[in-house]
């Protein structure tokens, strides 16, 4: 095998509750056809047979493993490292949600400084204009806004488990009523907003939608005045709030639920600041307002993963062409983010 192939090692994901996976078994075929070898590791969670991705021609290694994989590899997930080892000396492709002041962000990028590996962040693999390559937000929009719906209508059966779309519709549609319900998607352009958009349609209900315009001259009696709240906003940079915690409190406020879909819940560039925590498959509601005006909130981080097998699927097509090319300049991009960061942390 020439020396310059890229190798793959698609990870165990550590956290529970994650079905999802970065590479399907059919976009890892077509890596190995390629001239890329694939390892994937054994997971008892992960929505797709590891006999599919061995079929696929992917080896096949125990979970966990990746720590000891050769120093060349690029070791692909989604969610969060386990916590050791202490020093990351591989080139790391997930979500590491270390750019802007998250809780934990400094220790992450110290081990990286530790071992001398790299941080891919999927998050900042961009087109020159910025615009994320590969994302699973139009299925956090969807998700995000039928467990909103679900929950106001009392429909909602936790703890959550994984399941089809077909089954999450079939709950929507059951839930139709005509109670007048008004929701509002902020950031109503994007995937994620699209994605809001078509769950409430499904649960019988059109939503307001606003994006850029009306988010930038916020209309705060006026989002106040709905149900349903889904915030679908992402910003690199501190902007100025939508709600605190002292607009909750405001007379003749109507909204009940907000289901914050970007969980940017400890970044300078939360939105929602009145949202400090996520919520979790266990307890995926949090009061935050109890008496004659309740105000919920959910917050879940990985909520595509209660769509595992669609969310991946459409992840994977997504990535599959910059796997292809792991040179390419959407990666430089990558590493060069990842560099500022880390000398940003370490001044």
């Amino acid at each position: 095998m020439p020396d310059d192939v890229p190798r793959l090692w698609i990870r165990h994901e550590s956290r529970t509750s994650e079905r999802r996976a970065p590479l399907t078994p059919e976009d890892a075929a077509t890596l190995v056809a390629r001239g890329i070898p694939v390892t994937v590791e054994e997971s008892p969670q992960r929505v797709f047979a590891i006999g599919d991705y061995r079929a696929a021609g992917c080896a096949i290694a125990p979970a966990g493993s990746w720590t000891a994989a050769p120093a060349d590899v690029y070791v692909v997930g989604l969610k969060e490292l386990p916590d050791e080892p202490a020093k990351l000396t591989h080139r790391h492709i997930f979500f590491g949600h270390a750019y802007k002041g998250q809780t934990g962000a400094r220790l992450l990028l110290d081990r990286f400084a530790a071992g001398g590996g790299a941080l891919l962040d999927l998050e900042y693999l961009t087109d020159e204009d910025g615009r994320r390559l590969a994302a699973f937000g139009y299925w956090a929009g969807y998700v995000g806004a039928a467990l909103a719906v679900l929950h106001r209508r009392g429909r909602l059966t936790t703890p959550l488990a994984p399941l089809g779309r077909a089954e999450l519709d079939a709950a929507l549609r059951e839930s139709r009523t005509d109670d007048g319900l008004r929701a509002l998607v902020t950031g109503a352009l994007g995937r994620c907003g699209s994605g809001a958009r078509d769950a409430l349609a499904t649960a019988g209900i059109d939503p307001t939608c606003w994006d850029l315009a009306e988010t930038r001259d916020l209309d705060r009696p006026a989002l106040l005045d709905h149900d349903i709240l889904v915030n679908a906003v992402l910003t690199g940079r501190p902007v100025p709030p939508f709600l605190t915690a002292g607009h909750l409190d405001a007379p003749g406020r109507r909204l009940s639920v907000v289901s914050d879909v970007t969980c940017d819940v400890t970044s300078d560039c939360n939105v929602l600041p009145f949202n400090d925590r996520t919520t979790t498959w266990e307890r995926p509601v949090r009061r935050l307002r109890d008496g004659e005006r309740p105000l919920d909130v959910i917050t879940i981080d990985n909520l595509p993963s209660l769509l595992p097998a669609e969310a991946a699927r459409s992840f994977s097509a997504d990535l599959l062409p910059h796997l292809l090319d792991l040179g390419g300049p959407p990666w430089e991009r990558c590493l060069r983010t990842f560099h500022t960061a880390l000398e940003s942390a370490h001044v």
